[in-house]
């Protein structure tokens, strides 16, 4: 993640993000690669989301994931996306201990407190930062198990510039002639996809 500028440490960052369906990776990351300026970085993303025992997280827009990327594993909470246009929502991602172990002991925690864990959705990601109208811009290019090809991008700043952010990032997606962004989660694709006639019912959000 990245943000533009200093922000005091009693602001609430916010993730800002657009994500578009890719037909044609390659040739995308061919139009990305003139734009990076850092390194790509290739990782496996495996994550695994829960149900609340008494909030629904489909009503609520949130959702709690536990993440393995290696040996890495992180523990994230997603609040309710706050447009129509955008995926832009507060996010709280927290590390974690390293090693498979901790994973596991954190999904034993987590189910013995009443949540139950509902989809595991697996990304390949390949991953480059540009810097686009003043914005450091986080750029994932995902093949999603089960799921398809999509594109994501992000910006991570205050809650005052969220509308900047996001016009920015939609200039950006339609200079790649990106159009008709998707708003709905990983899971909840992996979800409808699994039952495509039938909309998920689970309490879970992504």
């Amino acid at each position: 993640m990245g943000n533009q500028g200093t922000t005091k440490a009693s602001e609430m960052l916010v993730e800002v993000e657009l994500k578009f369906r890719v037909a044609e990776m390659e040739e995308l990351a061919r139009q990305l690669s003139s734009l990076a300026t850092e390194p790509e970085v290739l990782k496996e993303e495996r994550d695994l989301y829960f149900a609340h025992p008494v909030r629904d997280f489909s009503q609520t827009d949130e959702a709690l994931r536990l993440r393995r990327s290696g040996m890495h594993n992180y523990i994230t909470y997603k609040g309710p996306k706050i447009d129509t246009v955008s995926k832009t929502r507060y996010e709280l991602d927290l590390p974690l201990l390293d090693g498979e172990d901790v994973f596991k002991q954190w999904c034993d925690l987590l189910e013995k407190l009443g949540f139950r864990p509902v989809a595991e959705v697996i990304k390949q990601r390949r991953k480059i930062w540009t810097q686009w109208e003043g914005w450091r811009v986080e750029i994932s290019l995902d093949q999603v198990e089960n799921v398809g090809q999509y594109v994501e991008f992000e910006i991570v700043c205050d809650e005052e510039r969220v509308s900047q952010a996001r016009d920015a990032l939609l200039r950006l997606a339609e200079s790649l002639q990106l159009t008709h962004s998707e708003r709905r989660s990983y899971l909840e694709l992996l979800l409808a996809e699994r039952s495509p006639t039938h909309p998920p019912t689970t309490n879970v959000q992504g």
